[in-house]
């Protein structure tokens, strides 16, 4: 499989002509995917500065874009019902064509929890509501008239390499990791990978039938081919505001030169 190539825009420290100019230009530039992600409140910089809500973007970005799949990397599924999150889901990949993924997540920002009135349970009950979470929305997405226009793939976020990586193996059809603080990404990378692969073979899964993605930081970005050579096969650059594209372009010559 070729790499793939996509950005992530950060709704925070922002405004919403900003947001819809980059995803507008990324789009028409060429990059393959484009993601949001799914927070209440700025996690960088000044937590009182601006910011926006994920699937409210989503719906924007899928009737101003053509060409890119869009998603959120990842939603909290803590965040809403898991039946309404797959409506949600159904809506928007109806409205942008068919080209949604569907980014899903246990979440992990507490101050976001406590100021939006919503339950922070331990890592194993935040688990437990995940795993059952994405049970929930996969069952009404089977139910739902219409259902979704394009195949809408299932992406699982996280390293968990007991509870989340086994999740994956058994629901997932893409893995994303973003190792922003790992000592050699590109190692720990292949060894998660290859955690998967195990977890997939216990289930009784082809774990070539799980695509491997992972996000980067621009300062990452001479790490992507040492990533493709682990496995990858869609690298994510991860894009603060203001949206420096010159940096998507370098993301896009490396795909360039790693499919020519």
């Amino acid at each position: 499989m070729s790499l793939r190539v996509g950005v992530q825009l950060h709704p925070q420290h922002t405004g919403i002509a900003e947001l819809r100019t980059a995803w507008r230009e990324a789009d028409a530039i060429g990059v393959d995917s484009l993601w949001t992600w799914d927070h209440f409140l700025p996690h960088t910089g000044d937590p009182a500065g601006r910011h926006y809500e994920c699937w409210s973007l989503l719906s924007a970005m899928a009737v101003e874009t053509r060409r890119a799949t869009i998603g959120p990397l990842v939603s909290c599924t803590a965040f809403r019902n898991p039946d309404l999150l797959a409506d949600m889901a159904r809506t928007v990949d109806q409205l942008s064509g068919g080209r949604l993924v569907l980014g899903l997540g246990a979440g992990w920002f507490e101050a976001e929890h406590a100021e939006y009135g919503l339950p922070f349970p331990g890592p194993a009950g935040r688990m437990d509501a995940f795993a059952a979470s994405v049970t929930a929305v996969k069952d009404r997405l089977a139910k739902l008239n219409p259902g979704p226009a394009g195949p809408l793939p299932l992406l699982i976020g996280g390293a968990g390499r007991r509870r989340t990586l086994e999740l994956v193996a058994r629901e997932a059809d893409w893995w994303n990791w973003y190792g922003w603080a790992s000592e050699d990404p590109v190692a720990e990378f292949r060894e998660l990978s290859g955690v998967l692969d195990e977890w997939c073979e216990r289930v009784g899964r082809d774990p070539g039938e799980v695509a491997r993605t992972v996000m980067v930081n621009p300062d990452q970005l001479p790490l992507v081919e040492g990533f493709a050579e682990a496995g990858a096969v869609h690298v994510v650059l991860s894009l603060p505001a203001p949206y420096d594209l010159r940096r998507v372009e370098e993301l896009l010559k490396v795909r360039a030169a790693l499919t020519s």
